[in-house]
């Protein structure tokens, strides 16, 4: 083939607000977290990406320069004959041919020295690296300029889109998204197959410019395929495509087929070359199905994200809840009586039955403290009561932890998102391991603060004298059972014993801080504990809510769609922009 030049014009790029906004459309949809594994996400994946692949590789540079090289991707099934019509028509070896499944691994790009700036510099599938030779590194491709070909169109040999390898499959469909021209190759055995179609259906939904080329069919059988193929076409709404036919024969050493076999092929691209025009009409018209399609599958994306958002705000409300629940129900029991029950209630009344402490208060609680307690012979010290009370508050705070777990993962095994989420983070349906030791160390240090607020509150010189004539101690686990007191939740006996426990260490508080300050103490240490209970919920909450995304992102990205198409809509259509 000889070398051709083309007249010399000036580039043409679309409008600048087309671009912004497509731009502001790709850079929307790419950012778009599918996390969730909801009904349809696979499907709203696979369009995130080909919108996002069409835009970046072909739409926003196509736009840049609308004179640029026409690119001719040559698609096909395995075995198609793809690799031998791109030397054919080139006409000498430059892909690999043979009976190797699949022969085609590395894609090869071939166009005229001419045209090497534009594919080698320019935007057009910023993705993938050009290389010199074959690769097996993904999303790379064999760039050569070759005089043999005609500058204005250049052919690129993908991979099989039914190839037994993933990730040439999505190589395949990358590529010819980003297709000019797509020049789809079949033969007699393969071109009733559906993987094909498929891709013929999506081309068409795109608008996109196609040619098909039935390869690898005998003479005595061509004419019937061949009119069986057209019939088949016009089905799919393609019947205004290119069709050629290639007899099948025998590729020479260097892979190439005899030249009147690929002439029409050849014929065709050459004048298209030569043709500035034409190759014009071609990238518009296949530049305006794609726009139109992005935009159409952009708005599909923002329902599969209103869906995502919705599912979002379930999980979050359903943990926010129980977490809610289960503090409350902490303090509710820390402070309704419920914790004046067992060791604790034990440990309480043997220290008022037995202490010396409440012997200068007898006026006010020793007939109280007759009636309810029995006078033991062993002396019960404050800390017993202490270590009661802690231990106690301790195991309270991590049953309800454990619980608030298990409640969380059976609320989320109710939606499809939730049970995938615990499917891949085993183990969420427990509190953390270190919650026993949090949980004890919470109870710990609010008994620590307890004493620091009767200390603080008894600074006085009088009050202060007071104190010490009591014993920091027994203040502070009085101001404790202060805190616990209640008869919420207790029957029987036990609401008189609590009650009467509740009456002496509120009358040790009355005697030592007056009435207000010690409803004050009691108001506080109540508001410590639950700030430090809530920090721990809040902790455990977040082992769920981290592994969503967060609702308030979603919904921004929903805006920067819906913003972007309205800015699109605004406009004049693609087609009147363009022309």
């Amino acid at each position: 083939m000889d070398d051709m030049t083309v007249s010399s014009e000036p580039q043409a790029a679309a409008p600048d607000e087309l671009y912004d906004a497509l731009s502001a459309l790709a850079a929307a949809v790419a950012t778009v977290p599918f996390v969730l594994e909801i009904p349809g996400i696979e499907e709203a994946r696979a369009a995130q990406r080909v919108v996002t692949d069409q835009l970046s590789d072909y739409v926003l540079p196509r736009l840049e320069n609308l004179d640029a090289p026409l690119l001719v991707v040559v698609g096909g099934s395995t075995g198609s004959g793809k690799s031998t019509l791109v030397n054919s028509i080139v006409g000498k070896r430059v892909t690999e041919t043979g009976v190797l499944r699949p022969t085609t691994r590395t894609p090869v790009l071939v166009h005229h020295p001419a045209d090497t700036e534009w594919f080698t510099k320019g935007s057009l599938l910023p993705d993938f690296v050009r290389t010199g030779s074959n690769s097996r590194r993904a999303n790379t491709v064999r760039q050569i300029a070759c005089s043999q070909l005609w500058p204005g169109v250049a052919v690129l040999d993908a991979p099989d889109f039914d190839s037994i390898d993933e990730s040439n499959r999505e190589m395949a469909e990358q590529l010819l998204a980003a297709a000019d021209l797509w020049l789809f190759v079949t033969s007699a055995a393969r071109y009733a197959d559906n993987v094909p179609w498929e891709h013929l259906r999506k081309a068409a939904e795109r608008h996109a410019s196609i040619a098909v080329v039935l390869d690898r069919t005998s003479p005595e059988g061509m004419r019937q395929v061949r009119r069986h193929l057209a019939q088949m076409l016009t089905e799919h709404g393609l019947s205004n495509v290119a069709l050629f036919s290639v007899p099948e024969s025998t590729p020479n050493a260097q892979g190439v087929l005899p030249a009147a076999d690929v002439a029409q092929i050849v014929m065709w691209l050459r004048q298209m070359a030569a043709d500035s025009q034409a190759r014009r009409e071609i990238v518009l018209s296949t530049l305006q199905g794609a726009i139109v399609h992005d935009i159409d599958a952009a708005r599909r994306l923002a329902g599969d994200l209103d869906r995502q958002i919705v599912a979002a705000d379930q999980l979050f409300e359903d943990v926010r809840r129980v977490y809610a629940e289960s503090l409350d129900t902490v303090l509710a029991q820390a402070s309704d009586g419920t914790m004046l029950r067992g060791e604790v209630l034990a440990r309480w009344q043997e220290f008022v039955g037995s202490g010396e402490i409440f012997r200068s208060l007898e006026a006010k609680v020793g007939t109280i403290r007759d009636r309810l307690f029995v006078k033991r012979k062993s002396t019960v010290e404050a800390e017993d009561v202490e270590h009661a009370a802690t231990t106690g508050l301790h195991l309270l705070i991590l049953d309800q932890a454990e619980r608030a777990a298990e409640a969380s993962a059976r609320t989320w095994a109710q939606q499809s998102a939730g049970r995938a989420l615990l499917e891949s983070h085993r183990g969420l349906d427990r509190a953390s391991r270190d919650v026993r030791i949090r949980a004890e160390r919470i109870a710990r240090e609010w008994r620590e603060a307890v004493f620091e607020l009767v200390s603080q509150e008894g600074a006085g010189r009088k009050t202060k004298a007071k104190v010490l004539s009591y014993g920091v101690n027994a203040t502070g686990v009085a101001l404790m059972v202060v805190v616990f007191a209640g008869t919420a939740g207790l029957t029987g006996v036990e609401i008189g014993i609590a009650g009467g426990t509740a009456v002496a260490g509120q009358k040790l508080l009355e005697a030592v801080f007056g009435d207000q300050a010690m409803r004050e103490l009691a108001k506080a240490a109540r508001e410590d504990l639950r700030m430090r209970i809530s920090d721990l919920f809040e902790s455990e909450a977040m082992r769920y809510l981290d592994l969503l995304p967060n609702p308030e992102e979603l919904r921004h990205s929903a805006w920067e769609i819906d913003r972007a198409i309205e800015e699109l809509d605004e406009g004049e259509p693609a087609s009147e922009r363009l022309s």
